[in-house]
Protein backbone atom coordinates (compact mmCIF):
# COMPACT_ATOMS: atom_id res chain seq x y z
CA UNK A 1 0.00 0.00 0.00
CA UNK A 2 2.93 2.33 0.62
CA UNK A 3 3.44 4.67 -2.30
CA UNK A 4 5.90 7.39 -3.18
CA UNK A 5 5.18 10.78 -1.66
CA UNK A 6 3.32 13.10 -4.01
CA UNK A 7 2.80 16.77 -3.40
CA UNK A 8 -0.86 17.71 -3.02
CA UNK A 9 -2.13 21.11 -4.11
CA UNK A 10 -4.35 21.73 -1.09
CA UNK A 11 -2.98 23.18 2.14
CA UNK A 12 -2.51 21.60 5.53
CA UNK A 13 -5.50 20.19 7.39
CA UNK A 14 -4.79 22.61 10.24
CA UNK A 15 -2.42 25.49 10.78
CA UNK A 16 1.18 24.41 11.05
CA UNK A 17 1.19 25.88 14.58
CA UNK A 18 -1.31 23.23 15.71
CA UNK A 19 1.03 20.42 14.72
CA UNK A 20 4.04 22.15 16.24
CA UNK A 21 2.47 23.19 19.56
CA UNK A 22 1.03 19.68 19.93
CA UNK A 23 4.47 18.15 19.48
CA UNK A 24 3.36 15.95 16.58
CA UNK A 25 6.76 16.55 14.96
CA UNK A 26 8.91 15.63 17.98
CA UNK A 27 10.41 12.20 17.40
CA UNK A 28 12.80 10.08 19.43
CA UNK A 29 16.58 10.11 19.76
CA UNK A 30 16.79 6.99 17.63
CA UNK A 31 15.58 6.56 14.09
CA UNK A 32 14.92 3.40 12.17
CA UNK A 33 15.90 2.92 8.55
CA UNK A 34 12.19 2.50 7.77
CA UNK A 35 11.36 5.99 9.06
CA UNK A 36 14.27 7.81 7.42
CA UNK A 37 12.05 9.16 4.63
CA UNK A 38 9.81 10.90 7.17
CA UNK A 39 12.59 12.69 9.08
CA UNK A 40 12.87 16.43 8.49
CA UNK A 41 15.98 17.11 10.56
CA UNK A 42 17.78 16.29 13.79
CA UNK A 43 17.79 18.81 16.65
CA UNK A 44 20.84 19.85 18.64
CA UNK A 45 19.54 17.78 21.57
CA UNK A 46 19.58 14.67 19.39
CA UNK A 47 15.84 14.37 18.83
CA UNK A 48 14.71 13.56 15.30
CA UNK A 49 12.10 15.93 13.90
CA UNK A 50 9.32 14.47 11.74
CA UNK A 51 8.08 16.19 8.58
CA UNK A 52 4.59 17.49 9.43
CA UNK A 53 3.70 17.96 5.77
CA UNK A 54 4.12 14.22 5.30
CA UNK A 55 2.14 13.59 8.48
CA UNK A 56 -0.64 15.79 7.12
CA UNK A 57 -0.70 14.00 3.76
CA UNK A 58 -0.73 10.59 5.41
CA UNK A 59 -3.70 11.52 7.64
CA UNK A 60 -5.63 12.48 4.50
CA UNK A 61 -4.62 9.26 2.75
CA UNK A 62 -5.52 7.10 5.75
CA UNK A 63 -8.93 8.79 6.02
CA UNK A 64 -9.67 8.14 2.34
CA UNK A 65 -8.68 4.52 2.81
CA UNK A 66 -10.70 3.96 6.00
CA UNK A 67 -13.79 5.60 4.51
CA UNK A 68 -14.02 2.70 2.04
CA UNK A 69 -14.52 0.15 4.81
CA UNK A 70 -17.60 -0.86 6.75
CA UNK A 71 -16.88 0.83 10.11
CA UNK A 72 -17.82 -2.37 11.96
CA UNK A 73 -14.92 -4.12 10.20
CA UNK A 74 -12.34 -1.55 11.39
CA UNK A 75 -10.39 -2.29 14.58
CA UNK A 76 -8.44 0.42 16.42
CA UNK A 77 -5.83 -0.71 18.96
CA UNK A 78 -4.03 1.36 21.60
CA UNK A 79 -1.93 -0.11 24.36
CA UNK A 80 -0.25 3.19 25.25
CA UNK A 81 -1.91 5.08 28.11
CA UNK A 82 -2.14 8.42 26.30
CA UNK A 83 -3.44 6.74 23.15
CA UNK A 84 -6.39 5.00 24.75
CA UNK A 85 -8.79 7.92 25.13
CA UNK A 86 -8.26 9.39 21.64
CA UNK A 87 -8.41 5.92 20.06
CA UNK A 88 -11.68 5.16 21.86
CA UNK A 89 -13.24 8.47 20.82
CA UNK A 90 -12.07 8.06 17.23
CA UNK A 91 -13.50 4.54 17.04
CA UNK A 92 -16.79 5.47 18.69
CA UNK A 93 -17.30 8.48 16.44
CA UNK A 94 -16.68 6.65 13.17
CA UNK A 95 -18.45 3.48 14.35
CA UNK A 96 -15.38 1.25 14.54
CA UNK A 97 -14.31 -1.33 17.12
CA UNK A 98 -11.58 -0.50 19.61
CA UNK A 99 -9.25 -2.45 21.87
CA UNK A 100 -7.65 -0.11 24.43
CA UNK A 101 -5.15 -1.43 26.93
CA UNK A 102 -3.47 -4.84 26.88
CA UNK A 103 -4.27 -6.69 23.66
CA UNK A 104 -5.32 -10.26 24.39
CA UNK A 105 -3.31 -12.70 22.26
CA UNK A 106 -5.58 -14.57 19.86
CA UNK A 107 -8.13 -11.74 19.60
CA UNK A 108 -7.89 -11.93 15.79
CA UNK A 109 -6.95 -15.59 15.42
CA UNK A 110 -8.75 -17.63 18.10
CA UNK A 111 -12.53 -17.92 17.57
CA UNK A 112 -12.92 -19.48 21.05
CA UNK A 113 -11.96 -16.25 22.81
CA UNK A 114 -14.81 -13.99 23.99
CA UNK A 115 -12.86 -11.02 22.60
CA UNK A 116 -12.53 -12.61 19.14
CA UNK A 117 -13.14 -10.20 16.29
CA UNK A 118 -12.74 -10.41 12.50
CA UNK A 119 -11.73 -6.97 11.25
CA UNK A 120 -10.81 -6.16 7.66
CA UNK A 121 -8.34 -3.43 8.60
CA UNK A 122 -6.33 -2.54 11.69
CA UNK A 123 -5.29 0.87 13.04
CA UNK A 124 -2.51 0.79 15.64
CA UNK A 125 -1.36 3.64 17.84
CA UNK A 126 2.21 2.32 18.06
CA UNK A 127 3.42 -0.71 16.07
CA UNK A 128 5.88 -1.53 18.89
CA UNK A 129 3.44 -1.31 21.81
CA UNK A 130 0.72 -2.95 19.69
CA UNK A 131 2.99 -5.58 18.15
CA UNK A 132 0.78 -8.53 19.09
CA UNK A 133 -2.13 -7.06 17.12
CA UNK A 134 0.18 -6.30 14.20
CA UNK A 135 1.52 -9.89 14.18
CA UNK A 136 -2.00 -11.33 14.12
CA UNK A 137 -3.08 -8.94 11.37
CA UNK A 138 -0.03 -9.96 9.35
CA UNK A 139 -0.97 -13.65 9.65
CA UNK A 140 -4.45 -12.87 8.38
CA UNK A 141 -3.18 -10.49 5.66
CA UNK A 142 -5.21 -7.61 7.09
CA UNK A 143 -3.87 -4.16 6.12
CA UNK A 144 -2.38 -2.14 8.96
CA UNK A 145 -2.39 1.64 9.37
CA UNK A 146 0.15 2.67 12.00
CA UNK A 147 1.00 5.86 13.86
CA UNK A 148 4.78 5.60 13.67
CA UNK A 149 7.47 7.49 15.55
CA UNK A 150 11.04 8.02 14.35
CA UNK A 151 12.24 4.76 15.94
CA UNK A 152 9.46 2.44 14.74
CA UNK A 153 10.05 -0.52 12.48
CA UNK A 154 7.40 -0.41 9.76
CA UNK A 155 7.95 -3.58 7.75
CA UNK A 156 4.50 -4.89 8.78
CA UNK A 157 2.71 -1.53 8.49
CA UNK A 158 0.98 -0.90 5.16
CA UNK A 159 0.31 2.81 5.66
CA UNK A 160 2.54 4.87 7.94
CA UNK A 161 1.33 8.07 9.61
CA UNK A 162 4.58 9.66 10.88
CA UNK A 163 3.97 11.22 14.28
CA UNK A 164 5.04 11.42 17.87
CA UNK A 165 3.07 8.42 19.11
CA UNK A 166 3.94 8.83 22.79
CA UNK A 167 2.87 12.40 23.57
CA UNK A 168 -0.56 13.08 25.03
CA UNK A 169 -1.31 16.15 22.92
CA UNK A 170 0.26 14.71 19.77
CA UNK A 171 -1.88 11.58 19.89
CA UNK A 172 -4.99 13.65 20.52
CA UNK A 173 -4.18 15.83 17.51
CA UNK A 174 -3.69 12.97 15.07
CA UNK A 175 -6.82 11.10 16.17
CA UNK A 176 -8.86 14.33 16.15
CA UNK A 177 -7.83 15.09 12.58
CA UNK A 178 -8.26 11.49 11.48
CA UNK A 179 -11.79 11.47 12.91
CA UNK A 180 -12.73 14.68 11.10
CA UNK A 181 -11.27 13.53 7.80
CA UNK A 182 -12.94 10.11 7.86
CA UNK A 183 -16.30 11.78 8.48
CA UNK A 184 -15.64 14.24 5.66
CA UNK A 185 -14.68 11.45 3.28
CA UNK A 186 -17.94 9.70 4.17
CA UNK A 187 -19.82 13.00 3.60
CA UNK A 188 -21.07 12.96 7.20
CA UNK A 189 -19.66 16.44 7.70
CA UNK A 190 -19.47 18.98 4.88
CA UNK A 191 -17.34 21.73 6.41
CA UNK A 192 -14.99 22.19 9.35
CA UNK A 193 -17.81 24.05 11.12
CA UNK A 194 -19.98 20.91 10.94
CA UNK A 195 -17.38 19.03 12.96
CA UNK A 196 -17.88 20.28 16.51
CA UNK A 197 -15.49 17.99 18.37
CA UNK A 198 -12.42 19.75 19.74
CA UNK A 199 -8.82 18.72 20.15
CA UNK A 200 -9.33 18.88 23.91
CA UNK A 201 -12.11 16.27 23.63
CA UNK A 202 -9.50 13.78 22.46
CA UNK A 203 -6.80 14.59 24.97
CA UNK A 204 -6.14 12.06 27.71
CA UNK A 205 -6.03 13.23 31.31
CA UNK A 206 -2.69 13.60 33.04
Amino acid sequence: METEEREEPEGLLVLEDVYLTSGVHIGTQQKSADMKQFIYKIRTDGLYVLDIKKTDRRIKLAAKFLANYDPKRILVVAARQYGQKPAKLFARTIGANVFAGRFVPGTLTNPNLPEYIEPEILVVTDPAADQQAVREAMKLRIPVIGLCDANNETSHVDLVIPTNNKGRRALATVYWLLTREVLRERSEVQTEEDFTMTLEDFEASL
